[in-house]
């Protein structure tokens, strides 16, 4: 074997390895949660928080029985509130603004017990972002409903373009499910530290930061956090969660700019995957993109500049921890 092909298959084995180890970190927070997940669905405390949420949706000119779908999205994913919404009558009755207000809740605040859990391990106060995200997907969805109402659009019916699979039945099927979803997650992270690397290797990465540094300075959001940021923002905070906490352990990034990356990130990641799923259901570019976007940079802008104000001991005490050895533990 030459030295090229040997060059070649270290470089693999180390990517290989590279991979395995940020899994191995992502699988300590996502199994015992999503064990906890099931056990709360198998103990049917779903509808308890439904209907918990049934005023809110009321709030935000939607149907009380789709507490029932932002439900199932806060405590598992965008698939299961998916699911959830297309079993549900009242569904096939909703305008495209109903949808579209509805699904841009869902891609706010979802899958909060792994993400918050991924958050909290890089530093960041869980309880603070838990509510910020909530807080914030219901303010938007009044407006968009208030807004759409108010110009009168889309008020037509609203069409859903995606049935979904038919489910595992009893314990074995969830099991292998997730396996399978675990796994699936694996090869997730296996090309997206092949593609960080290659594109790092033809210099795309620091021509993309410093296109983007501008607006991520505003936010307070510097550049040894812009990359964490940009994955983020384009693979979500489960499949770049690994990663950012990887990058976060090793020092190089400041507290503060990981609080504003991941805060931004919590109400406008996965920019590219969960807006299509949004999209099958009927939703509107115009909410579920678009005013979601424009609404994180203002809000994580104002919530910087109101920064400077607060003393450092709630800064620590409420918002992150301003040691970066926190996150080392």
């Amino acid at each position: 074997m030459n030295s090229r092909a040997a060059g070649f298959y270290a470089s693999i084995l180390a990517l290989i390895r590279e991979s395995l180890g940020v899994y191995l970190g992502l699988l300590k927070i996502m199994v015992p949660v999503i064990i906890a997940v099931k056990i709360i669905t198998e103990l049917d405390l779903l509808p308890y928080l439904a209907s918990l949420l049934e005023p809110v949706m009321q709030i935000m000119g939607l149907p009380g029985s789709m507490g029932l779908v932002w439900a199932a999205a806060i405590l598992n994913n965008i698939y299961s509130a998916m699911i959830v919404f297309v079993s549900l009558p009242e569904s096939f009755e909703l305008s495209v603004a109903q949808v579209t207000v509805l699904s841009t809740a869902v891609l706010m605040a979802h899958a909060l017990p792994i993400e918050l859990r991924i958050v909290q391990k890089c530093g960041t106060r869980l309880i603070f972002q838990a509510l910020f995200r909530v807080i914030c997907a219901v303010a938007l969805g009044i407006f968009l409903s208030w807004f759409y109402e108010w110009g009168g659009w889309l008020q037509g019916q609203n069409t859903i373009v995606w049935r979904p699979d038919p489910q595992p039945d009893g314990l074995g099927g969830w099991i292998l499910s997730q396996i399978r979803n675990l796994a699936i997650i694996y090869l997730i992270i296996l090309s997206l530290i092949s593609l960080l690397k290659f594109l790092d290797y033809i210099q795309f990465t620091r021509l993309l930061i410093w296109i983007l540094n501008p607006l991520f300075r505003i936010l307070g959001i510097g550049k040894k956090a812009s990359s964490i940021t940009i994955v983020g923002l384009t693979m979500g905070l489960a499949f770049g969660g690994a990663l950012i906490i990887r990058e976060v352990r090793t020092g190089r990034i400041p507290p503060k700019d990981v609080f504003f990356s991941l805060t931004l990130m919590g109400i406008a990641h996965s920019l590219i995957e969960d807006t299509l799923l949004m999209l099958l259901l009927g939703a509107h570019l115009s909410g579920i993109l678009w005013a979601r976007l424009i609404f994180a940079l203002i809000v994580v802008f104002l919530l910087y500049k109101l920064l400077a104000y607060l003393p450092s001991r709630y800064v620590d005490r409420y918002l992150y921890s301003t040691d970066s050895r926190e996150v080392k533990t």
